[in-house]
């Protein structure tokens, strides 16, 4: 499990559905830089349990992060022609029609690797045969990247814990009160709260940079 937090997203080019029904074959996290920061979350497969629940959560809050200039991206191991198989699926179906954002398909499992949220990994056996140990499917990951492409936030829960989006909202709204104010927000800040000032390294280099 690699720490991204400080470092450039990964790039990546790959399949993905597009507002819900369309499929393209070169979808990019790079068309965001200079324009939106980017919550960026990986899910472990299609038709199963709580990921419905996780990708209707991140729907429900979507206009609310689409008004701070957050993009919304969703990604699984799965095909293209599986995301949009359950997308055409209702909801009380265990499906997840009615989810607009982009939904990746890391088919080869390079961008969840990369990202550091693949369960398993691939090995040779002693005849040089290669094998996979594990699921090789993403843990649900999460990452907040800045509009310079930079990973700001990171949480990666087991299969079994869902998220908070209303904490993913949170990790936002920090991030653009300090962009905006130079000011580092303490334990439980909420919008709203007053910000600390701070002096370390890493906060003026940081500020230089944006």
């Amino acid at each position: 499990m690699s720490v991204l937090v400080g470092k450039k997203a990964p790039s990546f080019s790959a399949g993905a559905v597009v507002n819900g029904m369309e499929i393209v074959n070169d979808f990019s996290l790079d068309q965001y830089i200079g324009k939106n920061h980017v919550v960026f979350f990986f899910y472990p497969k299609d038709f199963t349990f709580v990921c419905p629940s996780e990708l209707h959560a991140f729907q429900a809050k979507l206009e609310e992060f689409e008004s701070k200039g957050v993009k919304v991206v969703a990604c699984s191991t799965d095909t293209e022609e599986s995301h949009w198989g359950w997308l055409n699926v209702d909801k009380n179906q265990g499906g997840i029609k009615g989810v607009k954002y982009p939904i990746v398909a890391d088919t080869t499992k390079t961008i969840s690797e990369a990202f550091g949220v693949l369960a398993g990994e691939y090995e040779y056996d002693v005849e040089g045969n290669m094998t996979a140990s594990g699921p090789m499917i993403a843990y649900r990951g999460l990452f907040l990247i800045d509009k310079e492409g930079t990973v700001m936030h990171q949480v990666v829960n087991n299969f079994p814990l869902g998220r908070s989006v209303d904490e993913a909202m949170r990790m936002v709204d920090a991030l653009q009160f300090f962009e905006e104010n130079g000011e580092v927000c303490p334990a439980n800040w909420s919008k709203g709260d007053e910000g600390m000032t701070a002096s370390f390294d890493g906060v003026a280099e940081y500020l230089t940079k944006h």
